[in-house]
């Protein structure tokens, strides 16, 4: 599907088509992808009802070709994904200034559904992990018309300006016809659930840009929509901006320098403020064309680096107060959590009025046992590994043949899928009520955990050798009972149970009972007891319960 249109025309119909389909969103009945507060959490609501996002991100480069998707699709399904997150690049939809062609995104659509798939569109515009090597060749080769970041020194990079509006407004333009695209062509499937805004942003390997643009804004005050944040919001602010704040006076008014200091962390704050304000036009230009919700990801940060060393200006902990100021229209702010302390990165985002999607993250047995701890411990909306096309799957070459070669460390995470799949409904009205919790022990060094399970508390320790890649170990609690418990996870480990509230002091196992999913429903496997329940005294689970598809019903008494 081919389209001409001039950059005038775009402009002038984008707040006319966006307030007349902003009127329909507001129809009683709308059934439209949103974020909804649930009881004591907030959901993705798909259609009416409550969804949890089973994802996995493609390689970047995959969703450009729909011959090399054709047999991925089916393997993704036979993941147990529901969701698929992939890439649609400015270039492949503008590649001539105001001509937009969206077969492509007609086509990645239509795969998805013929497999019974939803997708998160990762908009890939002026940058990609801090790069701009996604933007048309119209773009790439204008650099006065699309002035670059610029080095200390004076240098050009290979990332476009956030301080230029001409870069703005074009990527605006490009990212508002894909919205309306959308809307024309998936505004009653909702194949689309969400959109993240840019991949990555940031500036490395210095701080911040040094271009005339940006040191004219640098010496200027902090903008007053920031300084109006950070007072309203002085008691709950970020502990690292609120002390370089405190530090420096805190003062309601100032440059960046005076306002926060000549710590390295002011380059940090001034650039996320930046990028924030840009990626809030692109995405208020989309949601006038379709209101689906939106995101930006971050890229983490290594311990002891200092910015430019990392992606200097991302959504990072430091700087998600400076973001919610300058962004209102994203809906969340996401981490990409490749780091072994995946429950600490998961708590930094997991935040009131941000919930928890991670779009980006390890898989194999790794990301199964971290995907039982987001669902159950931090109700996350989604989880998706990186490079999902390779889970588990022999890759593919240019022209779509199985290469040699195969990973075979993703039957963990296509397990974990199918028993959290199984799980979904129960897991969603749990996390809406708050009877569902979660444990992790990283690496074999952390030989214990301990969580609460409504009165309870479940103690873990590890049994035999290490359980999995680095000895990793991931359980959820469902309470389905005063004192009664499904539990399913991964890792082999021993559970006792304990009370820290008034009552008798022990606390007993009345039965633990095997369940499995066959036919649609739930059926019982054996009641363990005597060796299998080390003589009634804890709960024991195994790597093979994910294999096994396998769950435990537990029920507890006090004496």
């Amino acid at each position: 599907m081919v389209k001409k249109i001039t950059c005038s025309a775009i402009v002038g119909a984008i707040l006319t088509l966006g307030s007349s389909f902003a009127k329909q969103a507001d129809r009683p009945g709308d059934t439209m992808p949103h974020l909804e507060r649930r009881g004591k959490v907030t959901q993705l609501v798909v259609d009416g009802h409550p969804f949890v996002i089973l994802g996995g991100e493609l390689h970047n480069s995959s969703s450009s070709s729909l011959a090399y998707l054709k047999p991925i699709w089916p393997r993704l399904a036979g993941l147990h994904l529901n969701t698929a997150l992939l890439p649609v690049a400015w270039e492949s939809i503008e590649p001539e200034e105001g001509r937009f062609e969206f077969s492509l995104v007609d086509g990645l659509l239509e795969g998805a559904r013929q497999n019974k798939l939803r997708l998160v569109i990762l908009w890939f515009g002026a940058w990609k992990n801090t790069f701009s090597t996604y933007v048309p060749a119209w773009v790439k080769t204008s650099t006065k018309r699309f002035p670059r970041v610029q080095t200390s020194d004076g240098r050009n990079t290979d990332r476009l300006s956030p301080f230029s509006t001409a870069v703005r407004d074009a990527d605006a333009q490009a990212f508002a016809m894909l919205m309306r695209h959308l809307r024309e062509i998936d505004g009653e499937q909702h194949t689309v659930l969400l959109v993240q805004v840019e991949n990555e942003v940031g500036v490395i390997p210095e701080a911040r840009d040094y271009s005339r643009a940006a040191n004219d804004a640098f010496a200027a005050p902090v903008p007053s929509q920031l300084m109006k944040y950070l007072e309203a919001h002085q008691l709950t602010l970020e502990p690292e901006l609120r002390a370089a704040w405190l530090a420096a006076g805190q003062k309601k008014s100032g440059t960046w320098q005076e306002v926060f200091g000549r710590a390295p962390l002011t380059a940090d704050l001034f650039m996320a403020w930046y990028f924030a304000s840009y990626i809030q036009h692109i995405a208020a230009a989309g949601k006038a064309e379709y209101p689906l919700p939106m995101f930006a990801n971050a890229a983490l940060i290594r311990p002891n680096y200092e910015p430019g060393q990392y992606n200097s200006g991302g959504p990072l902990p430091q700087s998600m107060d400076v973001w919610h100021a300058a962004a209102p229209s994203l809906d969340l702010l996401a981490p990409d959590i490749y780091f072994n302390d995946f429950a600490f990165w998961a708590r930094q985002y997991d935040r009131p009025g941000n919930p928890l999607f991670v779009p980006e993250t390890q898989g194999g047995y790794t990301g199964a046992a971290n995907a039982f701890y987001a669902f159950g411990q931090m109700s996350a909306i989604g989880f998706s590994p990186f490079g999902i096309d390779d889970e588990g799957n022999a890759p593919v070459d240019l022209a779509g043949i199985t290469k040699p070669g195969a990973r075979t460390d993703g039957q963990a995470l296509a397990n974990a899928y199918r028993l959290l799949s199984e799980l979904a409904p129960l897991i969603l009205q749990k996390q809406s009520s708050g009877e569902i919790s979660g444990m992790i022990m990283e690496g074999e060094a952390q030989r214990g955990a301990k969580v609460s399970i409504g009165d309870y508390v479940a103690t873990a320790t590890r049994t035999g050798g290490p359980a999995g890649e680095g000895g990793r170990i991931g359980v959820m609690f469902l309470q389905v009972g005063a004192s009664e418990f499904l539990v399913a996870g991964c890792g082999d480990a021993q559970i006792r149970f304990s009370s820290e509230k008034p009552g008798p002091p022990a606390v007993g196992i009345e039965s633990i009972d095997e369940e499995f999913f066959e036919n649609g429903s739930w059926v019982r496997g054996r009641r363990l007891n005597g060796d299998e329940s080390s003589q009634g005294q804890a709960l024991r689970i195994s790597t093979a319960d994910l294999t096994l598809g396998r769950i435990y019903r537990v029920r507890l008494y006090r004496y």
